[in-house]
């Protein structure tokens, strides 16, 4: 593929504010809400790694001495 064939930068950026255009973005309480349920999850996540990685050293402490 030479450089002929590529799509001028021009096109990109119009087709790139159209597909803008397209989104839908939710209301600001929707917005807030999700923010909020993806912080709980990770810090639950976070916590449940940290209790697993802790285990698995006692585990090893435990069997290597």
């Amino acid at each position: 593929m030479s450089d002929n064939d590529k799509a001028p930068k021009k096109s990109f950026f119009k087709g790139l504010k159209a597909e803008f255009k397209k989104i839908i973005w939710p209301a600001a309480p929707v917005a807030a809400k999700e923010s909020g349920a993806v912080l709980v999850i990770t810090i639950v996540l976070s916590l449940v790694i940290v209790a697993v990685d802790m285990l698995v050293k006692l585990g090893l402490g435990a069997i290597l001495g």
